[in-house]
């Protein structure tokens, strides 16, 4: 598989898309890399952009965006709320598949000395591609901003890594680095202070505040024996957090990066600014994300707030998402779509799940073509989906049934495990015809040569491997899927058992149906053991499937015969 960098610049222009477009087309018209989102600000006065793409395309695009926006934007006449140096402030690059940190900071690096050089720009490296500690925190190569900085590049201590030593008047100078994942996230509050929302930003900061005497604003600075000021740390680890005033929306914000989200996720953040917020008498009233978020952030910020009701979080992805936008006001100020916001989404192939993403009525249609594909195996995957769907219906019933608070967490689990069992049988529906095609493909080889002959029979025979392989994962996730119908038949809601029956009746349809498609494609395989040991291991899936089948449906009938 290709590497994959993330590169995440900001461009000191918000709100004149003549500009912003100009320099976006830098971008787009590199080929390697795709633009992914392209957030304005009127307030701040500031662009993030976000692209993707192999490493050196990275490298290449950034810096014709660099250039493009230093020839546009006049940092003499820039002004905004966030804190900038330059027509390009920030740009650092971030590791998004098969690639180390390491290697990143070294195409950061690549970078860096290309402006400094090709253009005679000031560059700083920060973060992971800085090898002076002293200069690794973005905060502090920025502090004095493009202002201050006319005098601060002069002192020994701030040379710049690439570049002249001469600040630029209309470009300023920039900062390129490496770094993880961060996630921008401004909270909001009904109030128009900015010290209001500082004091709530100090409150939850890494970095804290300076302890003081009396008030924690104007109070005298408390310090320990040596002199030095002592501080009181934030609640919130790997946070950095201003309050500031955004006249576009009338409103306070306090304006976090949240640098690692494995340590401090974005509902975590958002539920300690409310507590922080309450205790000095301000509401949050929703909040904004800046830029792009993964797909795990807005699922796991879903299923927080479903256990804080006491809900099951064994809901679709879609839903999940839909929780996390309404309960962290995620579209407050301006639309939330997920499709535009989160990484996965944009990255998506617009072939991939070509099936799945068909309509009922257009699925059938298409199976019922000419086309041999979708077939049996296809059509086996997707009685599997609906019924461990069944399945899950009636965990997230039970979870919510009136009487039966005491269990809607035993209920969410197992509706959480019909979820990824859903999702994995869905993804075999697409699958199984990728096989197939696997195979007409391989056919299609050319035959003329030995050399041919031997590449062309290689071929089919792996893929024949694969269209095996694939029916048997569907018995595999099919039969296991079993187990929740059986449970929830025993144990869950008694107004609905004879839907995890049903769903059950589905399992077994799907495990025998997937195992006629092993057994067609095992014939064309010339390796006996691996055939010898798929039918045996998938006959005995098969024989389980249908006694488990047995023992679901005389346990239902015995309580429908109950309650008649």
């Amino acid at each position: 598989m290709s590497q994959l960098i993330e590169c995440v610049p900001n461009f000191s222009e918000g709100t004149d898309l003549q500009i912003i477009n100009q320099i976006t087309a830098e971008i787009e018209n590199t080929d390697g890399v795709k633009l992914l989102n392209v957030d304005p600000g009127k307030a701040t006065n500031r662009t993030v952009v976000t692209f993707v793409g192999h490493p050196l395309a990275v490298v290449e695009a950034a810096f014709k965006a660099i250039k493009k926006a230093g020839e546009l934007i006049d940092m003499s006449k820039h002004k905004g709320e966030h804190p900038r140096m330059g027509a390009t402030d920030v740009c650092p690059f971030i590791p998004i598949s098969n690639i180390s940190m390491e290697e990143t900071a070294k195409y950061a690096q690549m970078l860096a000395k290309k402006v400094g050089t090709a253009l005679n720009l000031p560059v700083y490296l920060y973060e992971e591609a800085q090898p002076n500690k002293e200069r690794h925190n973005l905060s502090v190569i920025r502090a004095g901003e493009y202002e201050g900085f006319f005098k601060k590049i002069k002192l020994a201590e701030w040379q710049p890594d690439f570049g002249p030593n001469e600040f630029d008047a209309k470009r300023g100078a920039t900062v390129i680095g490496a770094r993880d994942f961060l996630v921008a996230y401004n909270v909001n509050l009904n109030t128009t202070s900015t010290r209001r929302a500082n004091s709530i930003a100090f409150d939850v900061r890494e970095a804290g505040r300076v302890k003081r005497e009396g008030d924690s604003i104007t109070g005298k600075i408390v310090t320990d024996a040596a002199g030095n000021p002592l501080n009181i740390p934030g609640t919130l680890k790997a946070v950095k957090a201003i309050g500031w005033y955004i006249e576009e929306y009338g409103i306070a914000q306090i304006s976090m990066n949240l640098t690692n989200i494995n340590i401090t996720p974005v509902h975590i953040a958002f539920d300690e600014v409310c507590n922080k917020a309450n205790e000095r008498g301000i509401r949050v009233t929703g909040s904004e994300l800046v830029g792009l978020i993964p797909l795990k952030a807005m699922l796991d910020a879903g299923k927080y707030f479903l256990e804080k009701q006491q809900r099951s979080i064994g809901v679709s992805e879609k839903e999940l998402i839909k929780i996390a936008i309404k309960s962290m006001g995620l579209d407050e100020l301006s639309p939330f779509n997920p499709q535009e916001r989160i990484i996965e989404y944009i990255l998506q192939a617009p072939s991939a799940n070509k099936l799945i993403g068909m309509t009922l009525s257009d699925f059938a249609d298409e199976t019922a073509s000419e086309s041999p594909a979708p077939g049996g195996g296809s059509i086996s995957a997707y009685v599997g989906a609906l019924g461990v769907s069944l399945g899950t219906m009636v965990a997230n019933l039970s979870s919510h049934k009136k009487g039966w608070d005491a269990q809607w967490n035993y209920f969410s689990e197992w509706a959480l495990q019909g979820q990824e069992l859903k999702k994995e049988m869905l993804h075999l529906v697409d699958e199984d015809t990728l096989a197939f095609n696997k195979i007409m493909l391989a056919f299609g080889l050319p035959k003329g040569t030995d050399d041919e002959k031997k590449l062309r029979t290689d071929a089919i025979q792996n893929a024949t491997k694969y269209a095996i392989l694939t029916p048997f994962k569907v018995m595999e996730v099919a039969f296991k899927s079993m187990n929740l119908m059986k449970e929830m038949v025993e144990r869950g809601n008694p107004n609905s058992v004879t839907d995890a029956a049903v769903g059950a009746l589905c399992a077994r349809t799907a495990v025998i149906g997937a195992f006629m498609n092993v057994r067609i494609n095992a014939s064309g395989l010339n390796d006996k053991a691996f055939i010898d040991k798929i039918i045996a291991d998938g006959t005995a899936i098969q024989t389980n499937a249908m006694l488990l089948e047995q023992e679901i449906i005389d346990i239902t009938n015995k309580k429908i015969n109950q309650d008649n």
